[in-house]
């Protein structure tokens, strides 16, 4: 089994049982992470701007660059929560997530006066903490598609 393969089935080889059980632990914090941002992503943020709800609509009004920034935003992240559900796109939907967010801070800054400002450097933080967790599977990821391309 790769360290990869071990990693992301929640196994740590260690030379002590209680760092196995921590590295099991923390396998699995960031499991549940996954899932909980995943879901949320998908469901909580995204689709309320895809179909145009008010909640939505009201806020991307203010910010002035039409109706194609709000679809945009909700399409990037239904593809993070999608991926990061999905072991080996986890560390690339995480660090995308993170810049995203990085994103949404400075437009609240700007545009809202900082109005919930701390919201989105709150939800980066855990999202943080998965990309760091999966950060191995972002070069398998683009090992594996450069094999499947043929180079």
């Amino acid at each position: 089994m790769s360290d990869t393969q071990a990693q992301q089935d929640g196994t740590v080889r260690g030379s002590t049982a209680g760092g196995a059980r921590k590295g099991r632990a923390m396998a699995i914090t960031v499991l549940v992470l996954r899932i909980v941002f995943g879901l949320f992503f998908v469901f909580a943020s995204a689709l309320p701007k895809l179909i145009a709800h008010p909640s939505a609509t009201e806020g991307f009004d203010k910010i002035g660059l039409g109706d194609w920034f709000m679809y945009l935003t909700g399409i990037l992240e239904l593809a993070g929560g999608i991926a990061l559900l999905i072991p080996l796109l986890s560390g690339l939907a995480a660090f995308s997530l993170v810049a995203l967010l990085i994103c949404a801070f400075g437009i609240t800054v700007t545009v809202f006066d900082g109005e919930n400002a701390a919201s989105p450097l709150l939800f980066a933080i855990p999202i943080a903490v998965i990309a760091w967790h999966q950060r191995h599977t972002v070069p398998e990821l683009f090992t594996r598609l450069r094999s499947a391309l043929g180079r």
